[in-house]
Formats: structure tokens, C-alpha cells, sequence
């Protein structure tokens, strides 16, 4: 009879234990995609701004040479990613494999003018900064015409500032709601123990004695939460990595040790602080309170 109790009894625990592992490890995982998302928020929104292309379309009486400068001068230009002269030749054949048909044939001759493709750096994709740069790109007398797409830079650019600030809220209320969440699978586990805890301090155990094994025992459950959360993570990473290889995401490891090391003493924290305040809160209630 004994050993059956005693074997219902750890049952109990480690079915306490499991919950609380599992409880942060889901919230610790949620958070740190969250996490992810805000560090690689600037990353995305640059992957997106510099497939902005500025079309520099040349006259036909441009010589060779002042095309040439002009391409090297664009592409030593600290707004430039790349700067790339396309001929019209390659022009009217690369839209022909777009619209399916050999447009010339039936045109007659080639209406398509050599231009060169300036890709920018994200940080001058802006609509102001672009108009500053065709302007300036527009005074060579041989450039016939400088060409982009002015609604899709200014949608862009206003969309980048607008899922900034939702993330940022976002990652704000999720993270008071993780703390909750964490915290209230803690109290729950420590709460089935608190007539251990009055017991304890009945028999003239200081508080100090009483929290120790308790805190301890959770920490290492956060522990274990935090790497359970950081091992799904990881999976996620490697997947969005392998799927998504233009976002980059382990070209900078800093960021991910930092995000790592910070899922991991969130959880230590978060179980720390929970577990001190929860026995704190049986330790000062009276005996006949421990029924309610």
C-alpha cells in the first residue's frame, strides 16, 4: 500500500515537472521566433528595398566611352549595390521570353534603348533619396531617361516604418504574456506543495531554507524548458535557412548567440523570479488560507 502511494506520488511529480518543462519550453520557443523576427526585422526589410531597381536609359548617340564611365561612376557610387549595363539587344530578348513572342518581328525593328540597372543599397531606398539620385543621374546629356517605380518605393517604404512598430508592440505585450504564462505554470506547481511549506516553517525551518530546494528544482526546469525551446529554434532556423537562403540568416552568428544566450537566461529568470514570489506568497500565508 505504502509503495503505491509512494509510486503515485512520483507519478504526480514528474507529471508536475513535464508540464512546467513543456509550459516554458512552448513559450520560450514562441518567444524566441518572436525574438527573431524583431533582430532580422531590418535584415527582411532591406532584402525587399534593394530589389528596387533604378533603369538608366542611355540615348543612341552615346559613345562607348561616356557609357563606360558612366557605368564605373555608378558603380564605385556609395548608393550602388550593383550597376549592370544591358544592351538593347539583350533587352529585347530577355522581354520576348517574358510576353512569349519575338516582339521585333513584328514590330520591325528594335524600340528598346541600352540602359544600365542600378540596384541600390537599402539604406538610399527611400522616395526622396531616389529622386535625389535620378535627379542627379538625369543631368549627364547623354542619359535619355531615368526610370523606377515611384508607387511601389513609397509603398515600400511606408509599410517597412508600419511592421517596425507593430513588432516592436507585438514583441512588447508577447513578452509580458510569456512572463504570465511561465509564471503561472510555476505557481500552479509549487501551490500542490504548499502545506509541505507550511509544515516546514511550522517546525522552525527559516525562509531562506524553505526556498532554496524549491527555487533550485525550478531553475533547473527552466533550464531544460530553455534548451527544449532553443533545440525547436535551431530546426526552425536551419528550415527558414534552407528554404529561404537570400535572408541569410546565419551570416551573422553574433545575432544568433545573442538571441540564443537570451532565450536561454530569460528562461533562468523568468523561473527564478516566479519561484521566489510564489513560495514567498504561501510562506506568508496563514494555515487556515492554505485551504482557499
Amino acid at each position: 500500500m505504502s509503495n503505491s502511494f509512494e509510486n503515485y506520488q512520483k507519478r504526480k511529480l514528474i507529471s508536475s515537472y513535464f508540464s512546467v518543462v513543456l509550459s516554458i519550453g512552448l513559450v520560450l520557443f514562441l518567444l524566441g521566433i518572436l525574438g527573431m523576427l524583431v533582430l532580422n526585422t531590418k535584415k527582411m526589410a532591406d532584402h525587399f528595398k534593394e530589389q528596387i531597381t533604378i533603369s538608366v536609359f542611355l540615348k543612341e548617340n552615346a559613345k562607348e566611352v561616356e557609357v563606360d564611365q558612366l557605368q564605373k561612376s555608378l558603380a564605385m557610387a556609395k548608393y550602388t549595390k550593383t550597376a549592370t549595363y544591358v544592351s538593347k539587344e539583350e533587352a529585347a530578348e530577355q522581354h520576348s521570353e517574358e510576353i512569349g513572342e519575338n516582339f521585333i518581328d513584328f514590330l520591325g525593328y528594335n524600340p528598346l534603348k541600352n540602359s544600365i540597372d542600378v540596384q541600390l543599397n537599402a539604406d538610399f531606398v527611400s522616395p526622396e533619396q531616389i529622386e535625389d539620385i535620378a535627379t542627379e543621374i538625369s543631368k549627364k546629356n547623354y542619359v535619355d531617361e531615368v526610370s523606377y517605380d515611384k508607387p511601389l518605393v513609397g509603398l515600400l517604404s511606408d509599410n517597412v516604418k508600419k511592421i517596425s512598430l507593430w513588432i516592436l508592440v507585438a514583441s512588447a505585450i508577447f513578452t509580458f504574456i510569456a512572463v504570465l504564462l511561465i509564471n503561472s505554470s510555476i505557481r500552479l506547481s509549487i501551490y500542490s506543495k504548499r502545506f509541505i511549506i507550511k509544515t516546514m516553517q511550522m517546525v522552525g525551518a527559516t525562509k531562506i531554507f524553505i526556498r532554496r530546494p524549491f527555487i533550485w528544482t525550478n531553475i533547473k526546469l527552466g533550464m531544460l524548458g530553455a534548451v527544449l525551446a532553443l533545440l525547436a529554434l535551431g530546426g526552425v532556423l536551419v528550415y527558414l535557412d534552407k528554404n529561404f537562403s537570400e535572408l541569410k540568416l546565419f551570416q551573422d552568428s553574433t545575432i544568433l548567440i545573442l538571441l540564443f544566450v537570451g532565450v536561454f537566461v530569460l528562461g533562468v529568470l523568468i523561473s527564478l523570479i516566479s519561484t521566489y514570489f510564489a513560495t514567498q506568497r504561501f510562506l506568508n500565508l496563514r494555515t487556515d488560507e492554505l485551504y482557499y
